[in-house]
């Protein structure tokens, strides 16, 4: 793991972003989203708050078993003690403790005034209660971080309050601290200013200064790389730049600009080439667009329309772009052309198992069909499953065939009324498998669901394996909005086997239609990942 190098890479996504407006995450979906994020290589991984509410505390009870982090350590996320108590005797501390994380990150109150108006007790017994929660988490054996709340409007409004929170949080035995930008009102030269101030009472303690930074003026990014040129060398933030209000900072931007920029090593070797791939591929678990714009993982960071631009791209891709997007793992795009994908495609065919390189006329093939197949509406991105399919059956022997579908159809009827009974849905399928032909009807609380129940039941008759496969999540999106209810229909489908899951995509002009072609992959799939013949 790289937990305890030069440089922190932290990574509150789950925590911190999940406060985004229209932003809803399950568990499963932060489940997911953690290994995607462990994929990028950051250090840390901050799952939520355990004991604040149900679905963090049970995030962190399923992380136990379900996750298999290789480079990030969990992070429990929590508050100091509460005033006139003990922190042994605190509940929502006994939930970090009980949380299995091996890190847990504090918030503490670093504005005068947030302790005196919010927490309603003293500037003492403040300080008391970082003293506290940190000494006796450490003397738990748990790695200690604190979030330096609304630092710096509090250093601005009483400096040596501000900084005293900070020294009792490292002389108590906190590694790092973290500078908020919690309003996020700071400019780069402020922070510069700050910062440095702020790292000679660092040296004297010996601790750890970070940044945490929220983009309410458009610096987050700016303000975080401002703080690690002042010295601080942990820096928090957000995939895709997901948080409350305005978001916080994009982590990707900050370790692209970092390491491609100043040179700094933020995330092991290699790991930067998968940015644009596990970016996207969190956009679609979020069921939140990726932004097209964004900076270096955008579809349309190395875009390049007709006319002059276009003109010297093919010359010298250098003369408009500011770095090869391969080493982000993106790709450059000239609109005009069908030049697109080949990098991406070849990278993430080798990661599933499959050798592209000596093959450019393959590689072409599957990066035109890929292109044939987005354009109709397809999304690869966060669905592995289907796309290694789609490798299997260009690349590698063709698709396996399990079953040979006949017919399927479903139907949803209701007693009517408002005030009536609740619409009950009945599927039929008709299929081929393992030499039998085989019909199954199916119920269930909606068509897709009962679709479902019909399809597993029919498969499931020539393979049992099915039996193990459970659909566990499910997203649905408009992808042209302006045609209201006949409009193109993306769906993406979570199959788990109690080992691992995987996503595949299905795309139609109706939701069942798109359904029922994820459905298909998602079990084609299972079967192929338990080698059934």
């Amino acid at each position: 793991m790289n937990l305890q190098g030069d440089f922190h890479v932290y990574d509150t996504t789950l925590r911190d972003g999940a406060q985004q407006e229209g932003l809803n995450l399950s568990v499963a979906d932060k489940l997911t989203i953690a290994r995607r994020i462990d994929e990028l290589g950051v250090g840390y991984i901050e799952g939520g708050w355990p004991g604040a509410n149900p679905k963090d505390t049970e995030f962190f009870r399923r992380a136990r078993s379900e996750l298999d982090l290789k480079h990030a350590r969990l992070t429990a996320f929590g508050a100091t003690r509460r005033a006139g108590a003990k922190a042994a005797d605190d509940p929502l501390v006994a939930a970090l403790r009980d949380s299995g994380a091996q890190t847990i990150t504090l918030v503490a109150k670093s504005h005068d005034r947030h302790v005196e108006l919010a927490l309603r007790t003293t500037l003492e017994e403040n300080l008391a209660m970082v003293r506290d929660t940190v000494t006796h988490l450490r003397a738990e054996g748990r790695q200690v971080f604190v979030d330096a709340e609304h630092f710096f409007d509090g250093y601005r409004d009483n400096r040596d309050y501000a900084l005293e929170v900070l020294r009792a949080a490292w002389e108590s035995g906190a590694e790092v601290v973290a500078l908020c930008d919690t309003n996020g009102g700071m400019l780069p030269p402020w922070v510069t200013e700050v910062v440095s101030d702020v790292m000679t009472v660092a040296n004297e303690s010996g601790g750890r200064v970070g940044m945490h930074a929220h983009n309410d003026t458009g610096c987050a990014v700016a303000n975080s790389l401002a703080a690690v040129a002042a010295g601080a060398t942990h820096v928090q933030g957000c995939l895709n730049g997901y948080g409350e209000r305005t978001g916080n900072a994009d982590l990707v931007t900050v370790v692209a600009n970092l390491e491609l920029k100043t040179g700094r090593q933020a995330l092991p070797e290699g790991r930067l080439a998968e940015a644009t791939r596990i970016a996207h591929a969190v956009a679609e678990n979020t069921n939140i667009p990726p932004a097209s714009r964004q900076p270096y993982v955008g579809s349309s960071a190395f875009a390049h329309k007709a006319g002059l631009h276009a003109s010297a791209i093919k010359v010298d891709p250098n003369l408009y772009q500011h770095m090869d997007p391969a080493g982000v793992g993106n790709d450059m795009r000239l609109l005009v052309s069908d030049m697109a994908g080949r990098a991406s495609i070849e990278l993430k065919g080798r990661e599933l198992g499959f050798d592209l390189s000596a093959d450019k006329e393959l590689l072409t093939t599957i990066t035109d069909r890929v292109k044939e197949l987005e354009a109709g509406g397809m999304s690869f991105e966060a669905a592995d499953a289907s796309f290694e399919l789609l490798l299997a059956d260009l690349a590698g022997g063709g698709r396996p065939s399990y079953f040979e579908i006949e017919s399927w159809r479903v139907i949803t009827e209701s007693g009517g009324g408002t005030a009536g009974p609740e619409a009950v849905s009945e599927a039929t399928v008709k299929l081929r498998a393992g030499g039998e032909r085989h019909v199954v009807t199916g119920e269930g609380n909606g068509p897709v669901n009962a679709l479902d129940q019909a399809l597993r039941g029919a498969i499931g008759r020539a393979y049992p394996e099915v039996a193990k496969f459970d659909l566990v999540d499910y997203k649905v999106r408009i992808l042209d909005q302006g045609h209201g209810t006949d409009a193109v229909t993306r769906v993406l489908i979570e199959t788990a086997d109690g080992e691992t899951t995987w996503v595949t995509v299905g795309v139609g002009h109706n939701v069942v239609e798109a359904s029922w072609a994820a459905l298909l992959d998602g079990l084609t799939y299972g079967l192929r990942r338990h080698h059934v013949a």
